[in-house]
């Protein structure tokens, strides 16, 4: 059997937190964490099934701090007990109020990349990124940022666009790179009464996009900018959303349940459990492959006909409407047209192995002078 490539994040904590942010799809079920037998199976299956030579492990929740530094380090013993030969990576997503000094060591001495959670300014974080008590988190965000900060450990941040910061992209995108962010994430918030317009997040990436390309090609990274500089140049997106297929990003949770993506933690795409399975079974079975693949069959025609489906590929299933449109479809093409003559002018600087950087002298023809 061919070994197929994949990633299996994980959630140790399953979907306990401590917060309440009033968006959050996750919902908490009282899950317990994480045991000891569970870690043993993920680690091993993860290493051992995984064709490539690196593996790159990501924790996640709920809140994955919940687990407890003693947890992680069993985790690195493991890792090290079972590489094999293999290089190791560790990522860890956090909502960062419950970062402390012993957190961040363990983070810097360990080379773990760090993702927070932060929504922007205090006005547009604390609204909805709220404690169990209804209070806002910006203030212990921000200490587990400077804490990362100081210990210098590697981060990059995770912004959920929402109906309040879509009002405000250049506030945001300025507050991210004073704050010292130079990888950050946008990730539009769907099926929510606080949900973004299309429109609205159509938009807002337009105005980060104009500056970015500008004055900080090179310096700042936004993954749906390099992805659609991928996809215009010919070359694998990097990302599922903007894949043609997906089903190769697996979850396993903290009972050891494999799902076939963290988007769909329901029992309708549960695949398998890693106590008791082989995950290249999983990645081989009829129903993870047709997870898969209905990323394209599924879309309607008028979506595979569109003008900037070379970019968006549908982007994520999770956002599909009943007709096989994406809720996202105005906002997505509002922006991939109005980007698509700088993608072309990158794509065809690498072409010539030139530095795509260069076009932030076309950009400056294009645009006035920035504030």
């Amino acid at each position: 059997m061919m070994q197929i490539p994949f990633n299996l994040m994980a959630k140790p904590a399953g979907a306990t937190c401590n917060l309440q942010c009033s968006y959050c799809y996750y919902l908490e079920k009282g899950t317990p964490y994480m045991e000891d037998a569970v870690l043993e199976a993920y680690i091993r299956h993860y290493i051992n099934e995984q064709p490539s030579h690196q593996v790159d492990f990501v924790w996640q929740g709920g809140e994955a701090t919940l687990q407890g530094i003693p947890f992680f380090k069993k985790a690195l013993q493991l890792q090290k007990q079972y590489r094999n030969g293999k290089v190791i990576t560790n990522a860890f997503q956090t909502n960062g109020t419950l970062l402390n000094e012993d957190w961040c060591r363990f983070f810097r001495d360990n080379n773990f990349l760090v993702g927070i959670s932060i929504d922007g300014p205090a006005e547009l974080h604390d609204p909805y990124r709220v404690n169990k008590g209804g209070k806002g988190t910006f203030k212990q965000v921000m200490r587990g940022l400077q804490l990362l900060l100081k210990y210098r450990v590697e981060f990059n941040t995770l912004t959920v666009v929402h109906d309040l910061n879509a009002k405000h992209p250049l506030e945001v995108y300025r507050f991210l790179k004073r704050e010292g962010s130079e990888y950050m994430q946008f990730i539009p918030l769907v099926g929510k009464k606080e949900a973004v317009k299309p429109l609205e997040f159509g938009r807002f990436m337009i105005s980060i996009f104009d500056e970015w390309v500008k004055r900080d090609v090179g310096r700042y990274f936004v993954p749906v900018f390099d992805a659609a500089l991928a996809n215009e140049a010919g070359v694998p997106a990097g990302s599922c959303v903007f894949n043609d297929y997906c089903g190769q990003s697996l979850v396993v949770e903290h009972n050891g349940d494999v799902y076939a993506c963290d988007h769909f933690v329901e029992p309708q795409f549960k695949v398998g459990n890693i106590l008791t399975g082989s995950l290249q079974q999983v990645m081989h079975s009829e129903k993870q492959q047709a997870f898969g693949l209905n990323k394209f069959r599924l879309l309607s025609a008028a979506c595979c006909r569109c003008d900037v489906y070379k970019y968006c590929r549908g982007e994520c299933p999770k956002n599909r409407l009943p007709d096989g449109l994406n809720y996202l479809c105005e906002g997505y093409g509002l922006f991939f047209r109005h980007i698509r003559p700088y993608l072309q002018f990158m794509a065809n600087e690498l072409a010539h192995q030139r530095s795509p950087a260069n076009v932030m002298r076309y950009a400056s023809s294009k645009f006035p002078p920035l504030n």
